[in-house]
């Protein structure tokens, strides 16, 4: 019944640009460049994809086990 509800609603790429950065998102990835199976280089690739502001207000959060100084 969602996959329904969500199939008929029309959703921009403004939409979704907005959640995204409302909430963030992280991309991971390898790339291994080689050539005759000899690897010559190799890339950990992460990005941090959000809003300034949400970035801000994340890091002002206190973490889980942290206690605040008041």
């Amino acid at each position: 019944m969602r996959r329904e509800s969500l199939e008929q609603s029309d959703v921009s790429l403004l939409d979704i640009l907005d959640a995204v950065l409302d909430k963030g998102v992280v991309l991971r990835g390898d790339i291994t460049i080689s050539i005759a199976d000899i690897d010559l280089v190799y890339l950990d690739l992460r990005i941090l994809l959000t809003s300034v502001e949400t970035l801000i207000e994340s890091q002002n959060k206190p973490r889980e086990g942290e206690t605040v100084n008041e």
